[in-house]
Parts: structure tokens; sequence; C-alpha cells
């Protein structure tokens, strides 16, 4: 057997001399950004966290196990990957020990012999087989040339994809045959539990060609899989696992990615502070955990698929986001190498032609860049497509840094949205109106609400942050009142802040200017400290998340409770008891930024549970699977020009459960659902008597009516 292993050696050498000259490029182009440290201080400090994501994600495929059969299909052709590697290490004992002794019945050491070994490495290759079969059939059903732009692949590069499945097939048709072979030859290491290799022995011929070409051609498929791997969107079979380590990883997805700066944190003080490089303008600017990104993208299209932007027909799809900026990466990729070390396009390519430079310069964001602006302004922040990704991509990240570069530095935003950040400037809140009226709302009460002078009260134990839409939208202050009453029929001491509560910021962040939300950020965290705040209560989610994981990027560090979460302990505390029976059939629209951003879903169904007469419906699309209202990144100051709107989308899903109410917990939700069902009671599709109303307004009138 020396020709098999001489022949098995060289393409071995020349297929890994291939593969790592590409690894060494990818790494090249992945750090020719600016660095982010932060994400490696993360997973050192998070160690045992990320342990569990490896566990789980990677291993377990969690979240590809929510998408069956798909799911399933792709969790044992990953497990195909791990387990027959002991078939390829009994390939090469094979031909090292046939060349050497003569006989190839090379078995791996202590365990190399055991029929259970056997029997996992003849199970796993029959159930690849089966995933293939699987992958096939759900890429022809779901074939955007039948599907259109409602297939999940629509945009996808379908060609490598049905390429990496037929060389998969091969490696497990010529495994079989090299076991079948081996077996009759009396090579194959199990005498039992190989269920399928030891009966295809037996009707194999003796043949000693036989084997070692079976042999050579089970490794050669495999030599060339791999080097199609290292140059296909296969690539995160590699990379995914790093994807997934240094991904960001809070209970939910929770705070924004801070602005940096080679890494740094910006500081909106320092006179050094270049302008200019705020957020990404160009694919220069991308960090190697974006790139990650690019690499680790499977083409999947589940992201694609849960998009609110892209459900209502508007150009954002979260695939092409990133697809379009890994292939003008691939693109510029020597040019961008060469700048990034000192050189010049010319060194990188002599025959270059004159609009390598245009190329290497044209703007991430564009009429003519690499991404529409109608793309980036699309999006809600809702995090459905981080959320479903299967690879940990953050696509948000992306998104916030390129509004960032656009606001900051180009001054190119929907106009109308310049309207809510002048008023967030000169007023504090998004509407412009006086801070004055932010306590209006406790003169509709009939008790006392404790507004803050100067310190918190020593026996009061919650800060209700009461939130601008709280305070100032007519359908927000019905919650803020409801809210108010519960906590003082229940005993809870709280205070507000009245005037001197300002806009946590969160709308010019997701925005992307970051420079206003650093000021009203400071502001607040300063007034908070100087009250001596330790617990705040907040109704509106996104409130919720920017007190609760953006100010402690300043050194705002509170205890932030929901107030979904609060009154749901003081109904299981006894504190709060419904007994009126509220005879409806409500549907409860999950907001993002309380769902999937913070894993808050079982609190407000808990208290609608405990509703008595209440029948609740779930929508098609709720949890993690919720479909946005439409108002989130900023969305809620900006209109909605293309395609169907989204709150009216939602609605349409709301109306399908018959509703009496639709419920839910979040200002901008009651908002956007609320004008989409006055649209849809104006055109007769919906029954006059429909509304939209907090989870908080149904407890207080059954607590209330009770009392």
């Amino acid at each position: 057997m020396l020709w098999v292993a001489i022949i098995g050696l060289v393409m071995t050498v020349l297929a890994v001399a291939v593969a790592g000259r590409r690894a060494i490029f990818l790494f090249k182009l992945a750090t020719v950004g600016p660095p982010a440290p932060e994400r490696i201080e993360y997973a050192k400090d998070n160690a045992g966290a990320e342990l569990k994501a490896q566990l789980v994600e990677v291993f377990g495929q969690k979240k590809l196990l929510k998408w069956t059969p798909s799911g399933v299909a792709h969790f044992f052709v990953m497990w195909a990957f791990f387990i027959l590697l002991t078939v390829y290490i009994e390939a090469y004992g094979a031909i090292i020990q046939g060349a050497i002794t003569g006989s190839p019945d090379f078995h791996i050491p202590l365990v190399g012999t055991w029929p259970i070994l056997g029997f996992l490495q003849d199970f796993i290759a029959v159930a690849c087989l089966l995933g293939l079969v699987a992958f096939a059939a759900i890429r022809i059903k779901n074939s955007p040339k039948t599907l259109g732009r409602k297939s999940r692949f629509s945009g996808s590069h379908l060609g490598g994809a049905w390429l990496v499945l037929f060389m998969i097939f091969n490696i497990i048709w010529t495994l079989f045959l090299a076991r079948g072979a081996a077996s009759a030859n009396g090579n194959l290491p199990y005498s039992a539990g190989a269920f399928v290799s030891i009966p295809l022995g037996e009707v194999l011929p003796r043949s000693t060609l036989l084997e070692e070409i079976a042999l050579l051609l089970h490794i050669g498929f495999m030599l060339v899989f791999l080097v199609i791997v290292v140059h296909s969107k296969h690539l995160h079979i590699f990379t995914a696992p790093l994807n997934v380590l240094f991904s960001r990883r809070p209970d939910g997805l929770g705070a924004a990615s801070e602005l940096r700066i080679d890494g740094k944190a910006v500081n909106f003080e320092d006179e050094d502070l270049d302008p200019e490089r705020l957020g990404r303008g160009k694919i220069a600017d991308t960090t190697w955990k974006g790139f990650l990104d690019f690499y680790s993208c499977t083409e999947c299209g589940r992201c694609q698929s849960q998009c609110p932007a892209w459900n209502t027909d508007k150009p954002l799809s979260p695939k092409m986001l990133i697809l379009d900026q890994r292939d003008h990466a691939f693109k510029v990729a020597p040019y961008l190498m060469a700048a990034a070390n000192g050189g010049s396009t010319a060194e990188a390519n002599p025959h270059a032609d004159t609009d390598v430079l245009a190329l290497l310069e044209k703007p991430l964001v564009g009429e003519e860049g690499v991404i529409h602006p109608d793309v980036l302004w699309a999006c809600t922040n809702c995090g459905a497509c981080v959320e479903q990704c299967p690879v940990d991509i953050e696509h948000i990240d992306h998104i916030l840094d390129m509004r960032r570069y656009q606001v900051m530095v180009e001054s190119s935003f929907p106009s109308e949205a310049g309207v809510m950040v002048k008023n967030l400037e000169n007023k504090g809140n998004p509407w412009g109106m006086s801070e004055m009226k932010r306590a209006d709302w406790i003169e509709e009460l009939d008790f006392e609400v404790e507004v803050v002078d100067e310190r918190m009260p020593e026996d009061t134990e919650y800060l209700f942050w009461v939130g601008c839409a709280g305070a100032l939208e007519d359908r927000a202050k019905k919650t803020t009142k409801a809210v108010a009453e519960l906590l003082h029929i229940a005993g809870v001491k709280f205070a507000v802040l009245g005037p001197m509560e300002a806009c946590t910021g969160d709308p010019a962040r997701r925005l992307g200017m970051e420079y206003l939300f650093n000021m009203l950020a400071q502001q607040n965290i300063e007034t908070l400290n100087e009250a001596g705040v330790k617990k705040i209560v907040a109704t509106c989610p996104h409130c919720f998340n920017t007190l609760a994981n953006e100010y402690p990027q300043l050194g705002g560090t509170y205890e932030v409770v929901h107030h979904t979460q609060l009154l749901a302990k003081l109904v299981d505390e006894g504190l709060l008891t419904p007994i009126t029976p509220i005879e409806e059939k409500i549907t409860y629209h999950d907001p993002c930024f309380l769902g999937r951003h913070n894993k808050v879903y079982s609190q407000p169904r808990d208290i609608m549970s405990k509703v008595p007469g209440v029948q609740t419906q779930e929508m098609h699309r709720h949890k993690d699977r919720g479909f946005c209202c439409g108002a989130g990144g900023a969305r809620m100051w900006m209109e909605e020009r293309i395609g169907k709107r989204i709150n009216t989308e939602r609605v349409d899903e709301a109306l399908t459960t018959d509703p009496d109410t639709v419920s839910t917990a979040c200002p901008f939700c009651m908002v956007m659902l609320g004008d989409a069902i006055n649209e849809k009671k104006n055109n007769g599709e919906a029954k006059e008597s429909l509304e939209v109303v907090d989870v908080a307004q149904l407890l207080i009138k059954s607590v209330k009516s009770a009392s």
C-alpha cells in the first residue's frame, strides 16, 4: 500500500496548504480594521457563560432545533463532522500502517474495536445522509424560484450550497464503500456494531485494490471539501464557534454596543477626539468581530424570515446586510490589506484599473454605497434577526455603527427624526413639551405621590421612572396611573422625579446620535445619584432597557425592574388580589425591548392568568418570535413610506385571534397598535369595542373593582 500512502499524503499536504493559505488570508483581512478588545475581555470575564453557550448553542444546536425539521437535520449533519473524525483517523492509520507493515488493519488505541464506536460511526453517517435528503427537500420547497421574496433563501448564494451537499454525499458513500471493502477483507476494526458496513462487506468482493481506491476516494473527497469550505459560506463550520464565543451575551440582547474608536470607548470630552471616526463609514472601519460575523453567515435566511421590515416589503434583509458587506470586503481585500500595511493599490495589484481606489473608498451607506439608506433606516432594532441567528451574528451592532456615522459625521438621516433630536436637545423629551407637564398626571389621582425634591425619602423603596410617554402621552398616562394606584394599594412606597426626569436617551442612541444619548444619560445619572436612588421601576421597556443595561456603561448602576415584573411579584405575594372577573378574550403582544432584549415573557402572562374571566389567545408569532410594532430603533419618530406599515401587519395578525382586547406592556406598542386598530375600525375591519390596554390596566380593573 505504499503507493496509496504516498498519494494520500501528497493530496493532504496540497489541500492543507491551500486551506491554510486561505485561512491566513482571512485572518489578515479580518485584522485590517480597528481592534475589539472588549470582546476578548468579556469572554474572559464570563468564561462560565461562554462555556455554556458552546455546549448549548454549538454542540446542542439550541437555536437551530427551534426550526424543525431543518434543525434536526442540521444537528445530525453537524455531529457527523465530529464523530466521523474517528473514521478519518482510521483511514489515515490504515494507509500509513499498510505502507509500513503491508497490513491495513489499523484501529484507534483503546476504543478502536468497541462495537459501540462502530455503531455510532455507521449511525451518524446514515443520519447525515437523511439530513442531506431533508436539506435538499427544504431547499426545493423554499426555492426563490417558486416563493420569490418570501423564500428565506432569497439572495443567498444557492449554487455553493448545492455543491456542498453534493460533496458531503460523496464523503458518506465513499465512507461506506471503504468500510465495506475493509470488512470484506477482514480489516474493519469492528466485529459487531457497524450495522451498515459489516453487511455491505458481505456483498462486496474481497479486493485489496477496491479497499485502497475507496480509501483514497474517501480521503480525497474530504480534502476537496475542506478547500471548498474555506472558500465558501460553509466557512461557518470553523468560525461559528468563535463567533458564539466572542458575542456579547447578556440575558437577552440588552444594551446597544458602545461607540468605540481603536477599541476604546469614546469620550466626547476628549479634545483629541477625531469627529470623522465616529461610527463606520467604510468597510475598513469594521472590527475583527464584524468580519467574524461576515465569515460566519450561513445564508440560511432565518434572520430575514423573522425581520418585520422584510416581511412588510421593505428593502432591509438582515442577511443581505451582512452578505453585501462581506462580498464588498472580499472584492477589495487585496487593496484593503495593502493599504492597512502602508502600501498602495498599485503594490497590491499592478494591473488594477483606475476604479480600484474608488471601490476601496466606497461608502458603506449611500445611494451608490454598499448599503442603501432605505435599508439602514428601515431597522426597528427589534432584535428578531439576532435572536434567530444560529451563529450569533449581531446585525444590530452593524446597523447602529453605520447609523452613528451617518448621523454624527454625514448629518444624513430622515428629516422628521431631526425634529425629535431638537426636542430632546431643547426639552428633554421627543415631543418637545415642557418638563413641568411631567407631573400633571399626579393631579388625576386621589392619593398623594411623592415627588423627589433633592433626596429620596428613607422609607421609599422604589423610584418610579415614568418616562416621556408615560408622563406626556395620553394613552400611556393611563398605564402610569394604573401602576401608581396598584403600588399604592399594595403598600409599596415609591416616588417620582417629576420635572427632574429627562428622556433616557434611547431614541437618540438607536437613531445613531450617540453624543446626545451620552449627554442625556449623564444628566440622568447625576440626578439619580444625587437623589440616592437604588431601585427603579419603569413602565417603558425602552427606559427599562436603557436604565438597566446601558447606563452601567457610563457608571450608572441601579436595580431596575419592569412594572410587569414587580406587579407579578406583588400578586404572587398576595399584596394585590384580582377578584372581579374580566370576561374578555385577550391576545398579548410582546414588546421587543421587554421580550427579546430582556427575556421578560412570563410575568405579563402570569398577571393575566390571575385575573378571573380572562381568556388568553396567543398570536402566531409570540415570545422570542414575536413581531415588532414598528416603533423601535427611533422608528416611532420616522415616517413609514415603503411597503405595508409594520403596526398594521401586527394588528392584522392580532385580529386573527378575534380578540376583545389587545394587551401589551409598552407605551410605544400601545400607540402603534392603537393607531392601526383605529384605522381598522374606520375601515370597518375591526369591532368598535376593540382597544389596546396595558397589562397593568387589566389588573387595576380587577383589583380596584373588587375593593
